[in-house]
């Protein structure tokens, strides 16, 4: 009789051992933006590594379908390149709070065969291409920055889907040309005058690859994991800038300083000499209230490893890491999740 209750007592405290790990281990799920995928990845990984029974699992659909998932309530957390307007932010069940994360460059990538050398692109030829209003490779805009280029046509590749990098480059655009503010303005989700379409920046460097004369915007980390050519831009001050780490970080300095306190804010077009002009922050989005404990605490716990542990690898990815005023702001601001 001893030997059976033991049994049972065994039975049940096994029971209740599994109980309370399924009741710890947690399942999040987050859909969103392309451009900082390689990073949370890798954050994602690492965050389990020493969180064992958090699973954060994320897709890179980008920046507008992780809106529209967050709205529906078919994921924890949604993931953008561009900030929420106030309209967007109007239509969500519980408010989202904005937290960057990381800073980047989207670029100008191309495939110029037989070309030596990076083509330097101005804000009147970046504009004019995409616009169509200038078509060829050795158009006279084109050539003032670049002898010698081909007397081919140019074949404009843009993403077909809504996304947060299209929203960074157009707000560049837009700031720098007065015909593409009025003709197309600065959205996720661009009404195109020129150009074949392709989904995710995945498909856009795959199109661009395998289509000579070519040329595409992408964040700098796809056109580096893909060995593809991208060009330096004109900034603001004149000078023609290649995307990296320190230009990223240069054209953010200006913003960490007046910083905002719900963190929406552009930095296309920053003023400096150094700095790279098609710069942007990204951005997790938090619902300011989960109803779900559990979620909640490994949310918090998230956010909080990214500040201190996760900014450490931002740069071997060719990301910018956060200013550290900026970080001592989004450490304090996280107590607004709730």
């Amino acid at each position: 009789m001893m030997k059976l209750i033991s049994l049972r007592f065994a039975s049940m405290c096994f029971a209740a051992m599994v109980t309370a790990t399924l009741a710890l281990s947690q399942n999040i799920t987050g859909a969103g933006a392309t451009f900082p995928y390689p990073i949370y990845s890798q954050w994602f990984s690492e965050f389990k590594k020493t969180h064992g029974s958090v699973q954060i699992n994320y897709q890179s659909l980008g920046s507008g379908a992780g809106i529209r998932q967050l709205e529906a309530g078919t994921v924890d957390f949604g993931a953008s390149d561009k900030p929420m307007t106030d309209e967007e932010i109007g239509k969500q069940k519980v408010k989202p709070l904005h937290f960057p994360t990381v800073m980047g460059g989207v670029v100008p990538i191309y495939n110029l065969p037989g070309s030596s050398g990076d083509v330097k692109f101005s804000a009147q030829a970046l504009a004019g291409i995409f616009l169509g209003t200038i078509s060829k490779w050795n158009d006279p805009i084109l050539l003032k920055d670049n002898p010698g280029l081909p007397d081919k046509n140019i074949v404009v590749v843009h993403r077909s889907d809504g996304s947060g990098t299209t929203f960074v480059f157009s707000d560049f655009l837009a700031k720098v040309s007065p015909e593409w503010k009025s003709k197309c303005g600065a959205s996720a989700s661009i009404k195109w005058p020129v150009g074949l379409g392709a989904k995710g920046s995945e498909g856009v460097t795959g199109l661009v690859k395998q289509t000579p004369f070519s040329v595409s915007y992408v964040e700098l980390i796809f056109a580096t994991q893909n060995k593809i050519g991208y060009g330096s831009v004109k900034n603001a001050a004149g000078n023609f800038i290649k995307a990296d780490i320190n230009s990223v970080s240069a054209a953010a300095s200006g913003a960490a300083k007046n910083m905002p306190t719900d963190y929406r804010v552009s930095i296309a077009n920053a003023a400096g000499k150094d700095s790279y002009p098609i710069s942007t922050f990204t951005w997790l989005l938090i619902p300011s209230t989960i109803a779900d404990g559990n979620k909640k605490k490994a949310l918090i716990e998230f956010l909080h490893w990214m500040l201190k542990d996760g900014q450490k690898m931002a740069g071997a990815l060719g990301y910018a890491p956060l200013p550290p005023s900026v970080v001592a702001m989004v450490d304090k601001s996280i107590a607004q999740v709730q």
